[in-house]
């Protein structure tokens, strides 16, 4: 019975953002067919790929969390405050973007969460250097969604 009670929190943090991942792209389906119509820059990727991407990034933003959580390091609940307000501005940027329309505020947005994830980033290094490895992915990947708003914005 321990094992199993054991697996609960890393179970637990991994569906935390995979969930809020799927409420916004539940909440956005119906922008998809507008996004298919604007102008992208010749580095944007095709459609299928971001929702593969992220699923990987919330799994990733998940074991991450789990790291900072079973820590006793003192920067823990810190940590895990970060954490879920990039939670919140990822959830957000896809409303703001994809629903709203608002390409240059939502670049704005994004630019704010690069600066979450980069003190998440800076913190976790202190806590746990796994916790920070699996957080790299998405400040990657937030850096190149920065360079695709900013074209989409500026090419429509």
């Amino acid at each position: 019975m321990k094992m199993k009670n054991s697996i609960i929190p890393i179970i637990i943090c991994i569906a935390i953002p995979l969930v809020v991942g799927f409420v916004s792209s539940y909440i956005t389906r119906g922008a998809m067919s507008t996004f298919q119509t604007l102008y992208k820059p010749k580095l944007a990727p095709p459609g299928w790929l971001f929702p593969v991407a992220w699923t990987i990034l919330y799994v990733l933003m998940g074991l991450a969390s789990y790291m900072l959580y079973r820590s006793d390091h003192s920067l823990k609940a810190y940590a895990l405050c970060i954490y879920a307000i990039q939670l919140f501005f990822n959830f957000c940027w896809s409303i703001i973007f994809f629903n709203r329309e608002m390409y240059w505020f939502a670049l704005v947005w994004l630019l704010t969460m690069w600066v979450i994830i980069i003190a998440l980033i800076v913190v976790s290094a202190r806590i746990s250097f796994v916790a920070m490895l699996l957080l790299i992915p998405l400040f990657l990947w937030t850096t190149f969604a920065a360079y695709l708003n900013f074209s989409i914005a500026r090419l429509n």
